[in-house]
């Protein structure tokens, strides 16, 4: 690869972006105004709906607690987890039916009314159990997600309809006219998008957590790392979708049919737990699902890149999949 080449294409392409001013405010004002607004939406407290979380065996269904109205009882699999979110109010009370226990975060007004109703039913005796913590916002739990979402429009639109322009408009042919080669080509766009949307994801971010205050528990190296391994699968797919095509119609079909699914159901709005395990098991095949995750990992729960080596594994793997394959596919016509 010469590197003479390379720093051409890099810099015409970094050039384009910069100038297409409408582009880059879009990339910049649309994630600050989703964050904003869902941080005023949910900024009501609490919620008249209780979230109960069940772990053990089935409930005794015919007891009065567990025929309460407005109480959302959720199955949870890992006992230890569901601990953290009671603390973390995320969960209003955790409930081991096996064990006859009950948890609750002894700050949570929730937690506290809860309790009163299931010492009420004399049918049921459980031991009593508290947590404390600090109580994390919807927003600081959307964070992630937004900043995902935002990364994987940015990657596959800016990356994958950019080059079936250029190959519409003609210029993919002129290029192959040159000593340019593929790899050269590709992995100037790769390097171009990639600083663009971690730049952007850094100044948005700090921008707004100035008036927000997010809750940011982990390493910003950390949280830096997962978004260029995640921007980098992001890319990688783009040029996947972009190898061969050479209608914009075409192109912009088969990328929203990447992103929308993606957007559902990668945990950005809303948690998959409870959802059928079809589902779920479905988010673990989206590369923004373990961006999410991860980012999530590090933002709230304050883990090392250890504990989260199988999302970035997965994210590592997508993307030398995605580029041998675009690689192979690529053609400059």
């Amino acid at each position: 690869m010469k590197i003479k080449r390379f720093m051409s294409v890099l810099k015409a392409r970094n050039k384009e972006f910069v100038r297409d001013r409408s582009s880059l405010t879009w990339n910049l004002i649309m994630p600050v105004l989703l964050i904003s607004g869902f941080a005023f939406a949910f900024s009501g407290g609490d919620k008249d709906i209780f979230k109960v979380g069940l772990s053990g065996s089935s409930p005794q269904n015919h007891s009065e607690f567990y025929n309460t109205r407005y109480i959302q009882f959720i199955t949870v699999e890992d006992k230890a987890s569901a601990v953290v979110k009671v603390e973390r109010h995320q969960l209003d009370m955790l409930i081991d039916s096996k064990q006859q226990r009950f948890w609750i975060n002894s700050d949570s007004a929730n937690g506290y009314l809860l309790e009163k109703l299931l010492l009420a039913d004399n049918s049921l005796h459980y031991t009593k159990a508290t947590v404390s913590g600090e109580e994390i916002r919807y927003v600081d739990w959307l964070l992630p997600g937004i900043l995902g979402m935002n990364m994987m429009f940015s990657a596959l639109f800016g990356v994958g309809y950019v080059i079936v322009r250029y190959r519409k408009n003609g210029m993919l042919k002129r290029l192959k006219a040159t000593p340019l080669t593929a790899f050269e080509f590709l992995t100037a766009q790769v390097v171009s998008r990639l600083w663009l949307i971690m730049a952007i994801s850094m100044v948005v971010y700090f921008g707004t957590d100035l008036f927000l205050g997010f809750t940011m528990n982990g390493s910003f190296l950390n949280l830096f790392i997962v978004f260029a391994l995640g921007s980098m699968c992001m890319i990688s797919l783009g040029l996947l979708s972009a190898s061969r095509m050479a209608s914009e119609e075409m192109a912009g079909g088969l990328l929203n049919l990447l992103t929308w699914p993606m957007m559902f159901l990668s945990g950005v709005w809303f948690s998959l737990e409870g959802s059928p395990e079809i589902l779920r098991q479905f988010s673990q095949l989206l590369p923004l699902t373990h961006v999410v995750d991860a980012t999530r990992a590090i933002m709230i729960d304050g883990v090392g890149l250890l504990e989260i080596a199988d999302n970035m594994l997965i994210l590592l793997l997508m993307t030398l999949v995605f580029l041998m394959l675009s690689s192979r596919f690529f053609r400059w016509e």
